[in-house]
């Protein structure tokens, strides 16, 4: 008796407590739409008094399914995936199923390394802003079912914001407070977010007659912003859109460390509207993704695609984007009075000014 109550609960003695055949269980816990409801429940908690915990990959050889998706995201450390992984945790949990979470440190490369590792144990994978390339994620998506987010590819799933109505909103913004050249700080070169920002900031500012200027790219960091600062020193404007929030917050505290005033000398405008843009003085205007949102549906339409379903279209799911107004944006000042002697400074030099003292921060 000792030695029995030592071994864990298995799936026959759920059967026999439950008074069903040991099959009924496995479907209840594999397959529960196969399984009459009210059963289903009672099996689910005589297995919750027994101890019982379903293994996944031993449920997978009878069934060919784990219960687990794979989440992979660029770069663990950047606060923009935190609801995006809150979002998607939420529907997988819904569903009953288990989130592997892998950080691929903003690499191709080792992107590629985890999900082949990875494959056998998981039913689908979603691939947030994926470094790899389209043909890549193809030869993926034909061996498991794939979601793709912040990103387009043929023939794959995908979920995005809507990058061009956000850039658009920022444009006319900063169009509106008198700014008539705009800086765009690009991100990774791999990033089809950035690719389509840029085109997007181009279209807007020649529909508004202003100008757009590119500079990068540069990491998608804070770090990535101080040394976009300098660039930005050598080439000003007076206002400047960010490929993302942690570059924008880089360039703030480089430019403020260099006696360059935000939103007095320069404007300042985010993307995604990670938790941070609230806290960095002054706040961030941002366009706001609604990052758990896509969490959410990339998951959901994931499952579908494991249950059998095929996309209607082509075309990405794209869910809105919003511009959000804080203090990094002002009015463009021409010109502005030094409050030590009087003297009047105009926005452009002023930034050439600070320009060695910013470039020891690269």
């Amino acid at each position: 008796m000792a030695e029995r109550a030592a071994k864990s609960p298995t799936i026959y003695d759920v059967a026999r407590a439950a008074g069903v055949a040991s099959s009924t269980v496995s479907r209840a816990f594999a397959r529960p739409g196969r399984v009459n409801a009210e059963t289903a429940e009672h099996i689910r908690k005589v297995a919750a008094e027994l101890g019982y915990r379903a293994n996944p990959l031993a449920r997978a050889l009878p069934t060919g399914r784990t219960s687990m998706i794979s989440l992979v995201i660029a770069d663990v450390t950047n606060p923009f995936y935190n609801e995006i992984v809150r979002g998607a945790q939420a529907a997988a949990l819904e569903a009953g199923y288990t989130t592997l979470l892998t950080d691929a440190q903003e690499s191709g490369a080792r992107e590629r390394e985890a999900l082949e590792r990875a494959l056998t144990m998981v039913d689908g994978i979603v691939l947030a802003t994926s470094r790899m390339s389209d043909s890549a994620i193809r030869m993926i998506a034909k061996q498991r079912p794939v979601v793709v987010m912040n990103r387009a590819v043929t023939d794959v799933p995908s979920v995005v914001t809507d990058n061009p109505r956000g850039v658009r909103r920022a444009v006319e913004h900063l169009g509106e407070l008198g700014h008539d050249r705009i800086t765009y700080l690009a991100g990774p070169e791999a990033s089809w977010a950035d690719g389509t920002r840029w085109r997007a900031l181009r279209e807007a500012t020649h529909e508004l007659e202003l100008h757009a200027h590119r500079l990068g790219p540069y990491e998608p960091t804070v770090a990535g912003g101080a040394a976009a600062a300098a660039d930005l020193m050598r080439h000003p404007t007076s206002a400047v859109l960010a490929y993302n929030d942690l570059m924008a917050i880089g360039l703030i505290r480089a430019l403020t460390a260099a006696g360059v005033r935000v939103p007095d000398d320069v404007s300042v405008v985010g993307f995604d509207n990670i938790f941070a843009a609230e806290l960095v003085t002054p706040a961030l205007t941002t366009v706001a993704a609604p990052l758990h949102a896509m969490g959410q549906a990339a998951v959901r339409n994931l499952l579908a695609l494991t249950r059998g379903a095929r996309p209607t279209t082509q075309a990405p799911v794209v869910l809105p984007s919003q511009l959000v107004v804080r203090g990094s944006t002002g009015h463009r000042r021409r010109n502005r009075t030094s409050p030590a002697s009087g003297t009047t400074k105009v926005s452009g030099p002023a930034l050439m000014a600070a320009t060695s003292t910013v470039a020891g921060s690269r």
